[in-house]
């Protein structure tokens, strides 16, 4: 059996279930809000391109070094996002998340703390890996901020790394969370979630 197929993750807060062409109508209205393609320091689809996002995705997926999800709130039954495990490497094992984007009146909420404690939390308890990988835009201090949040570690630069959405090249800032830090990370990560979510 492999331990990285498709599976859906949940919560009281949130769903994550594996991303599929039925998602591409939500998918494309959850992008509208906020015109998130507008972004250069994330990949969103812009309006008309959902489908080939998914389908991309999910070659990555039957490649072996995706696991992408479509993101659900759970009070409203409504598809809101999309995020992904990415560079699944099985033999360690190791990973790292990102594609992550919501609808704009779900970003700053609850939403995204609740989205990585699942996600972290299937990764190290589940599939026993021995670290997790964020990767972000050294352009995008908000998203930078938000991985600190989560109690990862930042680890340094990759310059020139890869090109944005607009063409320009991008340097990637990396952090991770190893296995041992988990523990400490899952009990802040229930903290802060408490808090946002009362609030």
């Amino acid at each position: 059996m492999n331990p990285f197929a498709p599976i859906r993750l949940h919560d009281e807060y949130v769903v994550l279930e594996p991303l599929s062409l039925d998602h591409v109508p939500a998918l494309e209205a959850a992008a509208a809000d906020g015109e998130l393609w507008n972004l250069t320091v994330t990949s969103v689809p812009p309006p008309g391109q959902a489908r080939s996002y998914v389908e991309k995705a999910l070659q990555g997926q039957a490649e072996g070094h995706m696991l992408p999800f479509a993101v659900r709130e759970a009070g409203s039954g409504e598809i809101v996002g999309s995020t992904r495990y990415y560079e699944i490497d099985a033999a360690l094992p190791r990973l790292a998340i990102g594609y992550t984007w919501y609808a704009r009146r779900w970003q700053k909420t609850h939403l995204n703390t609740a989205c990585k404690r699942l996600l972290l939390e299937h990764a190290f308890e589940a599939l026993d890996c021995v670290a997790v990988a964020f990767h972000t835009d050294e352009n995008n201090e908000e998203s930078q901020r938000a991985i600190e949040r989560l109690g990862a570690q930042r680890e340094g630069i990759l310059r020139a790394h890869k090109r944005r959405t607009d063409g320009s090249v991008r340097n990637t800032v990396c952090f991770s969370i190893l296995a041992d830090e988990w523990p400490n990370v899952a009990n802040w990560l229930g903290m802060r979630l408490d808090r946002l979510a009362a609030g």
